[in-house]
Order: C-alpha cells, then structure tokens, then sequence
C-alpha cells in the first residue's frame, strides 16, 4: 500500500499573491506551443525547456528522441518535460549529487517555478521519492493541480513572480541560488581538505630581494644552523668516590 502524499501548509509566497504585472524586459518569457508562428519558434522553445530543467544542455546531454516527438506533435510539453527529467543527464547531475530533500527542492523549483513552502514539503515529497522513485515523484509533481493551472501540457515551466514592479531587484534565479550540489556531495567527496605546507610561501619583488652583503642574509644562515650541546650527565652523589676522586698532593721534604 503506497504512502499517501503528506499535508502541508503553503506559506505566503510571491505566486500566491495576485497582482497586475505590468509587462517589461525583466518579466519572464512564456515559452508555449499555443502561439508557435515558425518551426524555429519550436526550436526557442525546445532550448528554453532545456535552460530550464538542465540549465545547460551540451550536444551529448541532447535527448534528440524526445525533440523528435515534440516536433512531430507526438508528444506535449509537459510529456517533454517528464523525458528530461527521467533523463540520465538530470539523474547524474541532481539526484546522485543531492540527498533526496535537496533533489525535492530542485524539482520543485525547476518544474513548479517557486520555493519549497517549508521543511514538511520537502519531507512528504522525499518519501514519495523514496517509495515510489523518481519517476513516480515525477508524474506525481507533473499531475500536481498547481502544476496543470500554472503550465498545463503546452507551456515550458518559468520561475513565477521572481520580479516584482515594487521592488527594485527580483529574486535570485534557480540556477544561480541553488547550484547542482554543495556541501553535501563535497563530503561524500572528502572535500574540503586543509593542507598544511611545511614552508610558508611569499611573494617577495625583485628589487626587494636581499643582495650579497645584506644583513638579512647572515640572519637566514644563522637561522638555518642547527647547533646542538652535548647532553648533561646525570650523576648521583652516592656514586663518587670523593677520597679518589679528589687528587693526593705530597708534601715536599716528607716521606
């Protein structure tokens, strides 16, 4: 018997708040399928989904089939969204560098386009990942109503209300405050090591260098010299023979 999804409850978020967006350069592109002119606008597209899940997907991290279908009509946006998510590029490159409550709040970002409400989110999700896997959390968050009402099957999923008119600096893209990995799998690495360096190395001008006769170089050399006593002996009272060790000095004119 699967594990039912865990409540909890959302907090005060900018997407949850309803306002008139005033349209500019800072405001996110909707990328979708409804108003698609040319098959390159399919082509922006297609690298939008990928800017969005991968945030950059090299020629080997393409997943051509799936491209194929989308342009064929064979497949919606939100099926070629669930390809890349199953992808092995996004399972090497978040979910074997992330615990599953990191891995949560990627998905979360990258296919919901907003922050993890709380810590219970991110708990209920990762028991779904963990009893159903990631492709049963995939189809769960991609069947999610929050998911349909925002993006439905034709729309690329975007960061919602990350600028907002009242505020002079939106917030930090996905990408950028939430990078693949951190502290976690810099661990599980032995990362970081302090390597400590028996000379202490500075950076010294030439014409700052000491040149022969200088002081300092008498001062370097007597440093380096490691001059070493002998050790002290450690002789008790009770060994000495005091009537042979002091010497006998005779008399001249006695015998």
């Amino acid at each position: 018997m699967a594990i039912p999804l865990l409540t909890y409850d959302p907090s005060s978020q900018n997407q949850r708040v309803a306002a008139y967006e005033v349209p500019g350069d800072e405001q996110p592109r909707i990328f979708t399928t409804d108003n698609l002119l040319s098959p390159s606008d399919l082509d922006v597209l297609i690298e939008a989904a990928y800017r969005q899940i991968f945030f950059h997907a090299f020629a080997a991290d393409r997943e051509t089939f799936l491209e194929s279908q989308l342009r064929n009509g064979q497949i919606t946006v939100r099926d070629f969204i669930r390809g890349l998510l199953l992808s092995n590029t996004f399972k090497k490159s978040f979910y074997d560098l992330n615990n599953n409550y990191r891995f949560v709040e990627q998905v979360i970002q990258r296919v919901l386009g907003r922050d993890p409400y709380n810590e219970r989110e991110k708990i209920a999700w990762s028991i779904v990942v963990a009893t159903k896997g990631i492709r049963g959390f995939v189809d769960e968050v991609l069947n999610t109503e929050e998911y349909l009402n925002n993006f439905g099957d034709s729309t690329v999923p975007y960061q919602r209300r990350r600028i907002l008119p009242s505020r002079a600096e939106g917030e930090l893209p996905f990408n950028i405050k939430s990078p693949r990995y951190e502290a976690y799998h810099r661990a599980k690495l032995g990362f970081p090591q302090i390597i400590w360096q028996v000379e202490v190395r500075r950076f010294l001008p030439q014409e700052r260098k000491p040149k022969a006769g200088d002081p300092s170089l008498f001062l370097s050399m007597a440093q380096s010299v490691n001059a070493t006593g002998n050790t002290p002996q450690r002789i008790s009272s009770f060994n000495i023979d005091i009537e042979k060790s002091v010497p006998y000095r005779q008399l001249a004119g006695i015998k």
